[in-house]
């Protein structure tokens, strides 16, 4: 038996470790999670997601549904802290082209569990206002 080592460079997100129970997923910046192109939410209804900061420059944006639509709140990550996104909390990533981020949830976590939430241009207009574009 020996350790082994996971690493992923390219775009966007695998899954570089997984067994029945949980994965460990590596994040990196991808046209759709840059402030220029960020257009959706997604919400996991049954597991929790955590993000680790490793590298670069994130922006955690997240949602809570009120009687008046949408409340959008972004948190700027700190390198290396645990960020709980609890299970049905709308959430995306802002990134930049050098942000690294782990990624670990549950292994069952999916698109058969989850949704994505188009948001409207009033919508994206608050998210660029929060991330600072």
């Amino acid at each position: 038996m020996e350790i082994l080592k996971y690493a992923f460079e390219g775009e966007g997100l695998t899954r570089v470790f997984e067994n029945e129970k949980w994965m460990v997923g590596i994040k990196n910046w991808k046209p759709m999670n840059d402030i220029a192109n960020i257009n959706n939410l997604e919400r996991h209804n049954e597991t929790d997601e955590l993000f680790i900061l490793l590298n670069g420059q994130c922006t955690l944006l997240y949602a809570n549904e009120t009687a008046d639509g949408l409340d959008i709140q972004a948190v700027r990550m700190e390198p290396l802290k645990v960020y709980n996104i609890p299970r049905t909390l709308w959430h995306n990533t802002v990134t930049q082209r050098d942000t690294k981020l782990a990624l670990i949830e549950d292994s069952s976590t999916g698109s058969a569990n989850s949704d994505v939430l188009d948001l409207t241009e009033a919508q994206i207009a608050r998210v660029r206002e929060l991330v600072g574009a």
